[in-house]
């Protein structure tokens, strides 16, 4: 399934993204959404029908964005290679959209509402299933240990993935994300890799 939005949607999505990074989850409100669009309430309303709607429409996109960035990840090179490489991807996207940063790694989110919260499993299944193929395929060529669960793997990769964007975001997207970034993942690599 795919989510078309249109570009006036898109706009309003990336608008609620920079609130959110700037406010919060309490600070996206369609009267603060339509100010900082220069929109009148009933503008905004006519693209979506409530704040909950505009979240999802963000992790949505998020999620679709991400399956068709991580799917076109050269699937022939080795897993050590396709892990970096799919790291880099998320990178270089969060450097180019930090406004998405807080929309993927916020807290506050998953507490809004039941809705939302199937958004961001959907969201965190995408990057799983990316990611699981490539440690398991990893640890079948000996390539990755086998000391620990593929499945303790992907969560431990994707922790250290939050808390880098975490870092960045308190940072106030201050730091250079794509060094940071590939210093992270070549320091996952060498815990991962078998010796």
């Amino acid at each position: 399934m795919t989510t078309e939005l249109s570009d006036r949607q898109l706009e309003i999505v990336e608008a609620a993204g920079r609130i959110l990074t700037s406010s919060g989850v309490s600070g996206l409100t369609i009267k603060n959404l339509a100010k900082e669009m220069k929109f009148s309430e009933s503008a905004i309303y006519r693209h979506f029908t409530s704040k909950e709607e505009i979240i999802i429409a963000m992790l949505t996109f998020l999620s679709e964005s991400i399956d068709l960035r991580l799917s076109n990840i050269n699937s022939s090179s080795d897993p050590e290679e396709k892990l970096k490489a799919m790291f880099r991807e998320q990178v270089k996207f969060f450097d180019l959209h930090p406004h998405f940063v807080v929309a993927v790694f916020s807290d506050g989110l998953m507490e809004e509402t039941q809705r939302i919260n199937q958004a961001i499993f959907n969201l965190i299944n995408v990057k799983m299933k990316h990611l699981m193929p490539v440690i398991m395929e990893g640890q079948q060529k000996g390539v990755f240990t086998n000391a620990i669960t593929a499945d303790e793997m992907v969560h431990i990769i994707i922790g250290t993935f939050k808390l880098q964007m975490f870092k960045w975001r308190i940072a106030n997207f201050q730091f250079d994300i794509l060094r940071n970034g590939e210093n992270m993942i070549l320091s996952i690599l060498k815990l991962i890799k078998s010796k």
